[in-house]
Protein backbone atom coordinates (compact mmCIF):
# COMPACT_ATOMS: atom_id res chain seq x y z
CA UNK A 1 0.00 0.00 0.00
CA UNK A 2 1.31 3.66 -0.75
CA UNK A 3 -0.29 6.69 1.44
CA UNK A 4 0.77 9.88 0.74
CA UNK A 5 3.79 11.74 2.58
CA UNK A 6 2.67 15.46 2.85
CA UNK A 7 -0.80 16.96 3.85
CA UNK A 8 -2.74 17.90 1.41
CA UNK A 9 -6.61 18.42 0.76
CA UNK A 10 -9.43 17.13 -1.11
CA UNK A 11 -10.97 18.68 -4.33
CA UNK A 12 -13.60 19.58 -2.07
CA UNK A 13 -11.14 21.39 0.63
CA UNK A 14 -13.07 20.02 3.57
CA UNK A 15 -10.76 17.00 4.18
CA UNK A 16 -7.21 17.61 5.55
CA UNK A 17 -4.81 14.26 5.12
CA UNK A 18 -2.37 14.20 7.72
CA UNK A 19 0.70 12.71 7.27
CA UNK A 20 1.16 9.29 8.03
CA UNK A 21 2.01 6.80 10.19
CA UNK A 22 2.80 3.65 11.02
CA UNK A 23 -0.04 3.06 13.21
CA UNK A 24 -3.13 4.72 14.46
CA UNK A 25 -4.71 4.06 17.82
CA UNK A 26 -8.17 5.01 18.24
CA UNK A 27 -8.83 5.86 21.95
CA UNK A 28 -6.48 6.54 24.99
CA UNK A 29 -7.74 4.40 27.82
CA UNK A 30 -5.63 2.24 29.53
CA UNK A 31 -4.97 -0.47 26.94
CA UNK A 32 -4.49 2.39 23.73
CA UNK A 33 -2.26 4.72 26.13
CA UNK A 34 -0.41 1.30 27.10
CA UNK A 35 -0.01 -0.03 23.73
CA UNK A 36 1.64 3.56 22.09
CA UNK A 37 4.06 3.45 24.49
CA UNK A 38 4.79 -0.03 23.92
CA UNK A 39 4.95 0.33 20.06
CA UNK A 40 6.82 4.04 20.46
CA UNK A 41 9.16 2.25 22.19
CA UNK A 42 9.98 -0.02 19.93
CA UNK A 43 10.53 2.82 17.30
CA UNK A 44 7.13 2.85 15.42
CA UNK A 45 5.60 5.99 14.55
CA UNK A 46 2.13 5.91 16.77
CA UNK A 47 -0.89 8.73 16.17
CA UNK A 48 -3.25 8.51 18.86
CA UNK A 49 -6.78 9.68 18.52
CA UNK A 50 -9.15 10.31 21.76
CA UNK A 51 -12.27 11.87 21.71
CA UNK A 52 -11.71 13.50 25.22
CA UNK A 53 -8.22 14.10 26.77
CA UNK A 54 -9.78 15.30 29.57
CA UNK A 55 -9.10 13.29 32.76
CA UNK A 56 -11.91 10.76 32.75
CA UNK A 57 -14.28 10.10 35.76
CA UNK A 58 -15.57 6.78 36.03
CA UNK A 59 -16.45 4.34 38.60
CA UNK A 60 -14.83 0.97 36.86
CA UNK A 61 -11.09 0.29 36.03
CA UNK A 62 -10.55 1.59 39.65
CA UNK A 63 -8.80 -2.22 40.49
CA UNK A 64 -5.58 -3.44 38.92
CA UNK A 65 -5.19 -7.13 39.61
CA UNK A 66 -1.09 -8.26 40.79
CA UNK A 67 -0.85 -9.84 37.25
CA UNK A 68 -1.56 -6.54 35.63
CA UNK A 69 0.52 -4.70 37.86
CA UNK A 70 3.12 -7.11 36.77
CA UNK A 71 2.33 -6.61 33.22
CA UNK A 72 3.15 -2.73 33.71
CA UNK A 73 6.69 -3.51 34.70
CA UNK A 74 7.30 -5.56 32.01
CA UNK A 75 5.66 -2.48 29.31
CA UNK A 76 8.63 0.27 31.77
CA UNK A 77 5.08 1.60 32.57
CA UNK A 78 5.57 0.91 36.58
CA UNK A 79 5.75 4.22 37.90
CA UNK A 80 2.05 5.14 36.44
CA UNK A 81 0.77 4.04 39.43
CA UNK A 82 3.17 6.56 41.62
CA UNK A 83 2.05 10.07 42.83
CA UNK A 84 -1.90 8.72 42.30
CA UNK A 85 -2.08 7.93 45.97
CA UNK A 86 -3.04 4.29 44.73
CA UNK A 87 -3.66 1.34 47.74
CA UNK A 88 -1.81 -1.28 47.83
CA UNK A 89 -4.76 -4.84 47.92
CA UNK A 90 -3.65 -8.02 48.66
CA UNK A 91 -6.56 -9.76 48.30
CA UNK A 92 -10.46 -9.71 48.93
CA UNK A 93 -12.94 -10.68 51.49
CA UNK A 94 -16.01 -12.80 50.60
CA UNK A 95 -18.98 -12.38 52.89
CA UNK A 96 -22.52 -14.78 52.63
CA UNK A 97 -25.03 -15.31 55.38
CA UNK A 98 -22.51 -13.82 58.06
CA UNK A 99 -19.76 -16.10 56.99
CA UNK A 100 -16.61 -14.63 55.88
CA UNK A 101 -13.88 -16.50 52.99
CA UNK A 102 -10.18 -14.38 53.05
CA UNK A 103 -8.64 -14.88 49.27
CA UNK A 104 -5.24 -13.70 49.66
CA UNK A 105 -3.86 -13.03 46.62
CA UNK A 106 -0.38 -15.53 46.06
CA UNK A 107 2.36 -13.27 46.27
CA UNK A 108 5.08 -15.31 48.04
CA UNK A 109 6.71 -15.93 45.52
CA UNK A 110 7.06 -12.17 44.24
CA UNK A 111 8.90 -8.97 45.69
CA UNK A 112 7.22 -6.85 48.24
CA UNK A 113 6.05 -3.92 46.11
CA UNK A 114 4.10 -6.39 44.08
CA UNK A 115 0.23 -6.00 44.77
CA UNK A 116 -2.72 -5.03 43.15
CA UNK A 117 -3.67 -1.61 43.10
CA UNK A 118 -6.58 0.42 43.80
CA UNK A 119 -7.14 3.97 42.50
CA UNK A 120 -9.51 6.70 40.81
CA UNK A 121 -9.33 5.49 37.12
CA UNK A 122 -8.77 8.91 35.78
CA UNK A 123 -5.35 9.65 37.45
CA UNK A 124 -4.16 6.17 36.41
CA UNK A 125 -5.34 7.07 32.30
CA UNK A 126 -3.50 10.58 32.74
CA UNK A 127 -0.24 9.17 33.97
CA UNK A 128 -0.70 6.58 30.68
CA UNK A 129 -0.99 9.26 28.40
CA UNK A 130 1.66 11.35 29.49
CA UNK A 131 3.89 8.53 29.41
CA UNK A 132 2.79 7.96 25.95
CA UNK A 133 2.87 11.24 24.93
CA UNK A 134 6.91 11.91 26.19
CA UNK A 135 7.76 9.96 23.21
CA UNK A 136 8.91 11.82 19.99
CA UNK A 137 7.84 9.40 17.87
CA UNK A 138 3.74 9.23 19.60
CA UNK A 139 1.54 12.04 18.74
CA UNK A 140 -1.81 11.93 21.09
CA UNK A 141 -4.64 14.26 19.81
CA UNK A 142 -8.06 15.01 20.57
CA UNK A 143 -10.29 14.17 18.24
CA UNK A 144 -13.63 12.21 16.94
CA UNK A 145 -13.34 9.42 15.08
CA UNK A 146 -16.32 8.89 12.78
CA UNK A 147 -15.46 6.14 10.04
CA UNK A 148 -12.56 3.65 9.26
CA UNK A 149 -11.17 4.66 5.52
CA UNK A 150 -11.30 1.22 3.72
CA UNK A 151 -10.17 0.58 0.23
CA UNK A 152 -10.67 -2.60 -1.78
CA UNK A 153 -11.27 -4.51 1.86
CA UNK A 154 -8.87 -3.51 3.36
CA UNK A 155 -8.75 -0.57 6.38
CA UNK A 156 -5.96 2.25 5.25
CA UNK A 157 -6.92 4.69 8.21
CA UNK A 158 -9.42 6.69 9.77
CA UNK A 159 -11.74 10.04 9.00
CA UNK A 160 -11.76 11.95 12.39
CA UNK A 161 -13.30 15.33 12.89
CA UNK A 162 -10.32 17.29 15.19
CA UNK A 163 -10.59 19.45 18.55
CA UNK A 164 -11.82 22.48 15.95
CA UNK A 165 -14.48 20.43 14.19
CA UNK A 166 -12.61 20.17 11.29
CA UNK A 167 -12.73 16.63 9.32
CA UNK A 168 -9.42 14.81 8.50
CA UNK A 169 -8.25 12.07 7.13
CA UNK A 170 -5.09 9.69 8.77
CA UNK A 171 -3.26 7.15 7.12
CA UNK A 172 -1.40 3.96 8.36
CA UNK A 173 -0.56 -0.05 7.61
CA UNK A 174 -2.18 -0.56 10.77
CA UNK A 175 -5.42 0.62 12.83
CA UNK A 176 -5.85 -0.02 15.89
CA UNK A 177 -9.25 0.49 17.69
CA UNK A 178 -9.91 0.42 21.31
CA UNK A 179 -12.42 3.26 21.72
CA UNK A 180 -13.93 1.55 24.75
CA UNK A 181 -17.16 0.09 25.86
CA UNK A 182 -19.37 2.43 24.12
CA UNK A 183 -17.31 1.85 20.80
CA UNK A 184 -19.23 3.78 17.72
CA UNK A 185 -16.46 1.34 15.32
CA UNK A 186 -16.99 -1.55 16.72
CA UNK A 187 -20.01 -2.90 14.61
CA UNK A 188 -17.88 -2.10 11.71
CA UNK A 189 -14.85 -4.72 12.70
CA UNK A 190 -16.78 -7.20 14.79
CA UNK A 191 -20.60 -8.85 15.41
CA UNK A 192 -21.54 -7.34 18.76
CA UNK A 193 -24.03 -9.15 20.71
CA UNK A 194 -24.24 -7.39 23.63
CA UNK A 195 -25.99 -8.07 27.32
CA UNK A 196 -26.97 -5.67 29.86
CA UNK A 197 -27.73 -8.07 33.04
CA UNK A 198 -27.56 -5.35 35.66
CA UNK A 199 -26.20 -1.64 36.35
CA UNK A 200 -23.20 -0.95 38.81
CA UNK A 201 -24.28 1.67 41.03
CA UNK A 202 -21.05 3.70 42.51
CA UNK A 203 -20.83 5.56 45.68
CA UNK A 204 -17.50 7.08 47.55
CA UNK A 205 -16.84 6.61 50.91
CA UNK A 206 -15.14 8.91 53.40
CA UNK A 207 -14.23 8.42 56.96
CA UNK A 208 -14.01 4.53 57.25
CA UNK A 209 -11.49 2.20 57.03
CA UNK A 210 -12.21 -1.93 55.43
CA UNK A 211 -12.39 -4.42 58.50
CA UNK A 212 -8.72 -6.50 57.44
CA UNK A 213 -6.39 -3.56 56.12
CA UNK A 214 -5.54 -4.06 52.04
CA UNK A 215 -8.22 -5.82 51.52
CA UNK A 216 -11.09 -5.06 49.67
CA UNK A 217 -14.70 -7.00 50.02
CA UNK A 218 -17.14 -8.87 47.88
CA UNK A 219 -20.97 -8.96 50.19
CA UNK A 220 -22.99 -11.89 48.35
CA UNK A 221 -26.66 -10.86 49.53
CA UNK A 222 -29.99 -10.14 47.95
CA UNK A 223 -31.26 -8.33 45.92
CA UNK A 224 -27.54 -7.46 45.11
CA UNK A 225 -23.74 -8.23 45.62
CA UNK A 226 -21.67 -5.00 46.18
CA UNK A 227 -18.03 -4.48 46.60
CA UNK A 228 -15.59 -2.31 48.46
CA UNK A 229 -12.14 -1.53 48.00
CA UNK A 230 -9.45 1.44 48.61
CA UNK A 231 -8.88 3.79 45.51
CA UNK A 232 -7.17 6.42 47.73
CA UNK A 233 -5.57 6.80 51.36
CA UNK A 234 -9.17 8.66 52.25
CA UNK A 235 -11.62 7.12 50.53
CA UNK A 236 -13.21 3.71 50.04
CA UNK A 237 -15.19 2.63 46.20
CA UNK A 238 -18.42 0.92 47.13
CA UNK A 239 -19.75 -0.59 43.69
CA UNK A 240 -23.72 -2.04 43.77
CA UNK A 241 -25.07 -4.37 41.47
CA UNK A 242 -28.55 -3.95 40.35
CA UNK A 243 -30.48 -6.09 37.46
CA UNK A 244 -31.40 -3.90 35.18
CA UNK A 245 -35.24 -4.98 34.41
CA UNK A 246 -35.86 -2.92 37.91
CA UNK A 247 -33.08 0.24 38.21
CA UNK A 248 -34.21 2.63 40.43
CA UNK A 249 -34.08 6.32 38.95
CA UNK A 250 -31.37 8.67 40.44
CA UNK A 251 -32.81 12.07 39.80
CA UNK A 252 -36.07 11.32 41.57
CA UNK A 253 -34.12 10.06 45.13
CA UNK A 254 -35.86 6.49 44.44
CA UNK A 255 -32.08 5.21 43.90
CA UNK A 256 -30.95 6.77 46.90
CA UNK A 257 -34.57 4.70 48.97
CA UNK A 258 -33.56 1.77 47.27
CA UNK A 259 -29.74 2.19 48.61
CA UNK A 260 -31.12 2.94 52.37
CA UNK A 261 -33.75 0.21 52.55
CA UNK A 262 -31.98 -3.27 50.37
CA UNK A 263 -28.37 -2.15 50.43
CA UNK A 264 -27.58 -0.78 53.69
CA UNK A 265 -29.07 -3.53 55.96
CA UNK A 266 -26.54 -5.75 54.69
CA UNK A 267 -23.59 -3.04 54.40
CA UNK A 268 -20.67 -4.08 57.23
CA UNK A 269 -20.86 -2.83 60.35
CA UNK A 270 -17.57 -0.75 59.97
CA UNK A 271 -19.15 1.03 56.97
CA UNK A 272 -22.53 1.73 57.39
CA UNK A 273 -22.21 4.96 58.48
CA UNK A 274 -20.56 5.85 55.61
CA UNK A 275 -22.61 4.24 53.38
CA UNK A 276 -25.62 6.23 54.44
CA UNK A 277 -23.28 9.45 54.68
CA UNK A 278 -22.78 8.77 50.95
CA UNK A 279 -26.04 8.28 50.07
CA UNK A 280 -27.08 12.13 51.42
CA UNK A 281 -24.43 13.70 49.42
CA UNK A 282 -26.02 12.65 46.19
CA UNK A 283 -22.92 11.85 44.39
CA UNK A 284 -24.28 8.61 43.03
CA UNK A 285 -23.27 6.86 39.81
CA UNK A 286 -24.78 4.54 37.58
CA UNK A 287 -22.69 2.59 34.75
CA UNK A 288 -24.38 -0.56 32.78
CA UNK A 289 -22.66 -3.79 33.13
CA UNK A 290 -22.17 -4.81 29.26
CA UNK A 291 -21.31 -8.45 28.57
CA UNK A 292 -20.02 -9.44 24.86
CA UNK A 293 -17.84 -12.11 23.67
CA UNK A 294 -15.27 -11.65 21.53
CA UNK A 295 -16.61 -12.00 17.69
CA UNK A 296 -14.19 -10.04 15.14
CA UNK A 297 -14.26 -10.13 11.84
CA UNK A 298 -10.79 -10.85 9.91
CA UNK A 299 -10.43 -7.03 8.56
CA UNK A 300 -7.08 -6.59 6.77
CA UNK A 301 -5.40 -3.10 7.90
CA UNK A 302 -7.36 -2.98 11.25
CA UNK A 303 -7.03 -4.61 14.79
CA UNK A 304 -9.79 -4.46 17.49
CA UNK A 305 -8.90 -4.69 21.23
CA UNK A 306 -9.93 -3.93 24.70
CA UNK A 307 -13.74 -3.09 25.90
CA UNK A 308 -14.51 -2.70 22.23
CA UNK A 309 -14.24 -6.13 21.57
CA UNK A 310 -14.95 -8.19 24.65
CA UNK A 311 -16.55 -6.95 27.99
CA UNK A 312 -17.03 -8.32 31.48
CA UNK A 313 -18.70 -8.08 34.42
CA UNK A 314 -16.86 -4.74 36.40
CA UNK A 315 -17.66 -5.86 39.60
CA UNK A 316 -15.96 -9.65 39.53
CA UNK A 317 -13.52 -8.96 36.26
CA UNK A 318 -12.97 -10.95 33.46
CA UNK A 319 -10.55 -14.32 34.97
CA UNK A 320 -13.28 -16.52 36.38
CA UNK A 321 -15.99 -14.39 35.22
CA UNK A 322 -15.02 -16.09 31.99
CA UNK A 323 -16.37 -19.58 32.55
CA UNK A 324 -18.32 -19.22 35.79
CA UNK A 325 -20.56 -16.09 34.61
CA UNK A 326 -21.76 -13.32 36.43
CA UNK A 327 -24.98 -14.75 37.15
CA UNK A 328 -23.33 -17.00 39.68
CA UNK A 329 -23.58 -13.60 42.59
CA UNK A 330 -26.35 -12.18 41.49
CA UNK A 331 -29.34 -12.91 43.95
CA UNK A 332 -31.91 -15.48 42.51
CA UNK A 333 -35.12 -17.01 44.02
CA UNK A 334 -34.83 -19.95 41.94
CA UNK A 335 -33.27 -22.62 44.79
CA UNK A 336 -30.85 -23.85 42.32
CA UNK A 337 -28.98 -20.75 41.79
CA UNK A 338 -28.87 -20.51 45.37
CA UNK A 339 -26.98 -23.85 45.83
CA UNK A 340 -24.41 -22.88 42.84
CA UNK A 341 -23.98 -20.00 45.08
CA UNK A 342 -23.23 -22.00 48.19
CA UNK A 343 -21.37 -24.95 46.37
CA UNK A 344 -19.23 -21.67 45.21
CA UNK A 345 -18.68 -20.15 48.44
CA UNK A 346 -18.22 -23.09 50.44
CA UNK A 347 -15.33 -23.94 47.75
CA UNK A 348 -13.51 -20.88 48.67
CA UNK A 349 -13.58 -21.16 52.10
CA UNK A 350 -12.00 -25.02 52.14
CA UNK A 351 -8.60 -22.51 51.56
CA UNK A 352 -5.49 -24.42 50.61
CA UNK A 353 -5.45 -25.16 46.84
CA UNK A 354 -8.63 -24.72 46.20
CA UNK A 355 -9.15 -20.65 47.32
CA UNK A 356 -5.58 -20.31 46.23
CA UNK A 357 -5.58 -21.31 42.61
CA UNK A 358 -9.08 -19.09 41.96
CA UNK A 359 -7.35 -16.34 43.47
CA UNK A 360 -4.20 -16.62 41.64
CA UNK A 361 -6.65 -17.34 37.94
CA UNK A 362 -8.85 -14.01 39.49
CA UNK A 363 -5.52 -12.19 39.65
CA UNK A 364 -3.88 -12.80 36.71
CA UNK A 365 -0.71 -14.63 37.94
CA UNK A 366 -1.52 -18.15 36.83
CA UNK A 367 -2.93 -17.44 33.57
CA UNK A 368 -3.43 -21.21 32.59
CA UNK A 369 -6.88 -21.74 30.93
CA UNK A 370 -6.98 -25.78 32.07
CA UNK A 371 -6.39 -25.00 36.01
CA UNK A 372 -9.42 -22.84 35.37
CA UNK A 373 -11.31 -26.30 33.77
CA UNK A 374 -9.76 -28.03 37.06
CA UNK A 375 -11.33 -25.49 39.63
CA UNK A 376 -14.70 -25.51 37.34
CA UNK A 377 -15.05 -29.54 37.96
CA UNK A 378 -13.72 -29.57 41.14
CA UNK A 379 -16.06 -26.62 41.97
CA UNK A 380 -18.73 -28.88 40.27
CA UNK A 381 -18.10 -32.39 42.39
CA UNK A 382 -18.16 -30.27 45.80
CA UNK A 383 -21.67 -29.09 44.75
CA UNK A 384 -22.96 -32.28 44.04
CA UNK A 385 -21.09 -33.83 46.88
CA UNK A 386 -22.83 -31.11 49.36
CA UNK A 387 -25.94 -32.07 47.81
CA UNK A 388 -25.57 -35.65 48.58
CA UNK A 389 -24.15 -36.10 51.76
CA UNK A 390 -25.20 -37.62 54.34
CA UNK A 391 -26.73 -40.21 52.11
CA UNK A 392 -28.52 -39.80 48.32
CA UNK A 393 -31.94 -40.08 48.07
CA UNK A 394 -34.23 -39.36 45.07
CA UNK A 395 -35.04 -35.58 45.85
CA UNK A 396 -31.30 -34.87 46.66
CA UNK A 397 -30.75 -36.60 43.01
CA UNK A 398 -33.33 -34.27 41.77
CA UNK A 399 -31.69 -31.63 43.23
CA UNK A 400 -28.02 -32.83 42.14
CA UNK A 401 -29.31 -32.76 38.27
CA UNK A 402 -30.90 -29.64 38.46
CA UNK A 403 -27.57 -28.14 39.92
CA UNK A 404 -25.41 -29.64 37.04
CA UNK A 405 -28.27 -28.86 34.53
CA UNK A 406 -28.08 -25.07 35.24
CA UNK A 407 -24.22 -24.84 35.96
CA UNK A 408 -23.72 -26.24 32.10
CA UNK A 409 -25.92 -23.56 31.31
CA UNK A 410 -23.68 -20.68 33.01
CA UNK A 411 -20.70 -22.52 31.87
CA UNK A 412 -21.40 -23.93 28.44
CA UNK A 413 -22.09 -20.62 26.47
CA UNK A 414 -19.40 -18.83 27.18
CA UNK A 415 -17.61 -22.11 26.12
CA UNK A 416 -19.24 -21.95 22.59
CA UNK A 417 -18.93 -17.89 22.39
CA UNK A 418 -15.29 -18.24 22.92
CA UNK A 419 -14.22 -21.66 20.92
CA UNK A 420 -12.84 -24.16 22.80
CA UNK A 421 -9.30 -24.18 21.40
CA UNK A 422 -9.48 -20.46 22.31
CA UNK A 423 -10.38 -20.70 25.75
CA UNK A 424 -8.31 -24.03 26.58
CA UNK A 425 -5.79 -24.45 24.42
CA UNK A 426 -5.02 -20.92 23.13
CA UNK A 427 -1.25 -22.12 22.60
CA UNK A 428 -2.60 -24.51 19.82
CA UNK A 429 -4.82 -21.14 17.67
CA UNK A 430 -2.45 -20.11 14.92
CA UNK A 431 -0.51 -16.41 15.76
CA UNK A 432 1.45 -14.61 13.89
CA UNK A 433 4.53 -13.67 15.05
CA UNK A 434 6.64 -10.41 14.41
CA UNK A 435 10.17 -9.28 15.28
CA UNK A 436 10.75 -5.80 16.55
CA UNK A 437 12.47 -3.68 14.23
CA UNK A 438 16.14 -3.22 14.70
CA UNK A 439 18.13 -2.12 12.47
CA UNK A 440 16.70 -0.76 9.24
CA UNK A 441 16.57 -3.81 7.06
CA UNK A 442 14.50 -5.22 9.97
CA UNK A 443 12.36 -1.67 9.86
CA UNK A 444 11.85 -2.14 5.98
CA UNK A 445 10.62 -5.69 6.14
CA UNK A 446 8.39 -4.96 9.03
CA UNK A 447 6.89 -2.36 7.33
CA UNK A 448 6.37 -4.48 4.04
CA UNK A 449 5.04 -6.91 6.09
CA UNK A 450 0.99 -7.21 6.83
CA UNK A 451 -0.04 -7.55 9.83
CA UNK A 452 -3.54 -9.28 9.86
CA UNK A 453 -3.53 -11.95 6.83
Amino acid sequence: MEFPNENCANKTGNIEVVATTDIIIVGAGVAGAALAYSLGKDGRRVRVIERDLNEPRRIAGENLMPGGYLKLIELGLKDCVDDIDAQRLLGYVLYMDGKDAPLAYPLEKFQSHVAGRGFHNGRFVRRLREKAASLHNVSLEQGTVTSLLEGNGTVKGVHYKDKSGQLQTAYAPLTVVCDGCFSNLRRALCNPKIDVPSYCVGLVLTNCKLPRENYGGLVISKPSPFAFYPISSTEIRCLVDVPSQNVPSVSDGEMAHYLKTQVAPKVLPELYTAFISAIEKGNIKTMPNKIMAGSPHRTPGALLIGDALNMRHSITGGGMTVALSDKVLNASSDPTMVDIQEACFGYLRLGGVFAYGLSALHSGLCPHPLRLAFHILAMAIYGVGRLLLPFPSPKRLWHVAKLLWVGSSIVLPFVQSEGVRQMFFPRTVPAYYRTPPGNNKNRKEWEETPWIN
